[in-house]
Order: C-alpha cells, then sequence, then structure tokens
C-alpha cells in the first residue's frame, strides 16, 4: 500500500480582497459617471423649458402685432431699449399698443407665476426688442441668460447683447446670451 506524502488540494471558496476592490472602484466610476449625466440632464432640460417659453412669449407678441397691424411701426422698441427683465413696465393704457407692450414685458419679467413674491413664469433675465427692418418688416426678438456657455449669437441680433456677459465665470463674451426670433411682414393693402 502507498501512501501519499502530498497535501489535499484545497478548492478555493468565496473572493479575494482585491476582487473586492477592483469591484468597488468600478462600481464607484460608473456612479460618478451616472451622477453627471444627471446633472447634464438637468441643464439641458431647463435649457428647452427656458427656449419654449421664449417662442411662446415671441408668437404671443408677433399676434399682437399682426392684430394691430396698423400701429405696428409704434411697436418698435429697438435693440437698445428692450422690454423685461431690470426694466420697468409700462403701464399707460391709454392705446392697445402700449397695453401690448406692458403685458408683453410682464410675461417677460416672469408674471405668469410667482412664489414668494419672486416673478418666476419666465426664462432668466427675459428681454424683448421689436426692430424695423424697414419696408413694412419687424423684427421680433426674444434674449435670456443661458445656463451654460455655448457659442455667442450673430451680431446681426443684438437684443440683449452684453447683457449676459458675468465676469469670471464661462459667460461672458455672449457665450450664455439664448436669442429667439423672427420677421414680421405687414402687407400694404390698397
Amino acid at each position: 500500500m502507498e501512501v501519499s506524502t502530498s497535501m489535499p488540494a484545497r478548492s478555493q471558496s468565496g473572493t479575494t480582497m482585491i476582487e473586492v476592490l477592483v469591484t468597488i472602484i468600478i462600481l464607484a466610476l460608473g456612479l460618478l459617471g451616472l451622477a453627471g449625466l444627471q446633472s447634464r440632464l438637468q441643464i439641458s432640460e431647463m435649457e428647452a423649458y427656458q427656449r419654449s417659453q421664449a417662442i411662446i412669449l415671441l408668437n404671443d407678441m408677433v399676434s399682437r402685432i399682426t392684430t394691430n397691424r396698423n400701429a405696428a411701426p409704434t411697436y418698435v422698441t429697438g435693440s437698445a431699449n428692450p422690454v423685461g427683465a431690470g426694466m420697468d413696465c409700462p403701464t399707460s393704457t391709454d392705446s392697445t399698443k402700449n397695453i401690448d407692450i406692458g403685458e408683453w414685458c410682464g410675461a417677460l419679467q416672469g408674471a405668469a407665476e410667482a412664489s414668494g413674491g419672486a416673478l418666476m413664469g419666465a426664462m432668466v433675465g427675459g428681454r424683448g426688442c421689436i426692430e424695423d427692418l424697414g419696408g413694412n418688416e419687424y423684427r421680433v426678438s426674444v434674449a435670456w441668460q443661458g445656463l451654460a456657455p455655448l457659442s455667442a449669437p450673430s451680431d446681426d441680433f443684438a437684443c440683449g447683447k452684453n447683457s449676459y456677459d458675468t465676469s469670471g465665470t464661462p459667460c461672458t463674451g455672449d457665450l450664455c446670451r439664448r436669442i429667439v426670433t423672427t420677421t414680421v411682414r405687414i402687407a400694404t393693402l390698397d
């Protein structure tokens, strides 16, 4: 009879400490990536909300101008004198134009929704401009403060230009200015 002097083979059970640490590191990196993605999604959601609000307010003023087409030239504010955030809204009710501009100004400031006395129903820093392009054409623009820097709008669209620059942040050189614009053509009926 032969006697074996070798040790019996041990089967490995469980996991080693290195495998546990590698798993924890991979899980932590995945969770950090997920948190970063969630943050970017919230910024994108807010940017989309602001853009939709701006388009609604842009269409509101376009409708007001086309409804009161005979007084369209009186609606012009120019890009140097926008209405909205930081401005005193007109309160005169002596003409349809004054009522329209006053209501639009209030809407740009967020008068549609308030919380604790603060107006919150519109875009951040919403401003509106109406420019005369000549030949019965008018450019209606709505500008606002974006949350993250992108590319600056064309200099052709001056509404809110240099109003959203914040020194010490990435929002300089109009990189955080957002703008939507449309042209209104008033027909001359003779």
